[in-house]
């Protein structure tokens, strides 16, 4: 079965970058006026975010993030055969931030958030960094469609870790000079062990792994906005936060994180993945939950 979907699959993403994003308007249409796929999500998290905004404003707004959420889907395709030299024409970024902070030997957590493209931005980051890029991802229930991706993050060495295996083999990269990217604004699995921070100012749970692993091992933290130039090119923005996180009191470097990802989300608001419920889970204070807002 993987050999049929990979063959499929890759001799679509033979066809050029115009055509599938022709076929990408389409399905623009389809997503957003005909199925209507998460509509109600979408502006439901557009008016908490955005209560200022009016109406046609958000909808606007979520136009243009059904859009991007379409290239998105072409982009990863166009993966499967996208040449080296074409793939770095279109993703750039100031990786020798990061590179600079790794020649002084400090082990590196980036912590992104759900922006496109986040999956170019593994290749990105695993062949412009200077030592092992590793990553977390959670396996697909089918076994086919887990192999093809990856077979499509690990192109250019990106070592993956299954999050259910995190505990178990996190040891290996602690073995030698690592960059690790963190998707910071996950869901947690267990609301009630979360920060819980204002986030657009309503009260969400973020996970605390990459806080609590930052501060342990006292590495580098550096922030990334994906910044969307125009379709299909994109800039991965690298601000440096610290390079001794064990020197950050409990919950600040989350709340610089929040601070960041809203910043970013405010400066291009179509580009992040609003039809992610960001605040499906309810903050309530009798639980184990750790409120830590100060804003």
């Amino acid at each position: 079965m993987y050999y049929i979907i990979y063959g499929v699959l890759y001799l679509l993403s033979l066809l050029p970058f115009w055509f599938l994003y022709a076929v990408g308007d389409l399905m623009y249409l389809v997503l957003y006026y005909l199925i209507g796929y998460r509509k109600t999500i979408v502006l439901s998290n557009l008016a908490t975010a955005f209560p200022e905004k009016t109406q046609s404003e958000r909808i606007k707004i979520a136009r243009k993030f059904y859009h991007y959420l379409v290239d998105n889907f072409v982009e990863v395709l166009k993966q499967l055969s996208m040449k080296e030299e074409t793939f770095f024409k279109r993703c750039t970024g100031n990786i020798e931030v990061v590179n600079e902070i790794a020649m002084r030997g400090k082990n590196i957590q980036l912590h992104s958030g759900h922006q496109f493209n986040a999956d170019y931005g593994g290749w990105y980051y695993s062949k412009n960094s200077m030592v092992p890029m590793y990553g977390l991802y959670v396996k697909v229930s089918n076994k086919a469609i887990n192999r093809l991706f990856l077979k499509l993050r690990n192109r250019f060495g990106l070592a993956l870790i299954e999050a259910a295996e995190f505990r178990n083999k996190i040891h290996n990269m602690y073995r030698q000079q690592y960059v690790f990217g963190w998707i910071a604004d996950q869901n947690p699995s267990n609301p009630r062990k979360a920060y819980w921070l204002n986030f657009f100012n309503k009260p969400a749970p973020f996970v605390r792994a990459p806080e609590l692993s930052a501060v342990k091992n006292n590495v580098a933290v550096v922030f990334v906005r994906i910044r969307k130039i125009r379709r299909g090119y994109y800039y991965y923005e690298n601000t440096p936060i610290t390079e001794n996180a064990a020197n950050f009191t409990t919950g600040e470097l989350t709340r610089k994180y929040r601070d960041f990802l809203e910043e970013s989300i405010r400066a291009d608001p179509a580009n992040y993945l609003w039809s992610h419920r960001r605040w499906k889970h309810e903050y309530q204070s009798h639980d184990l939950n750790y409120w830590i807002d100060q804003s």
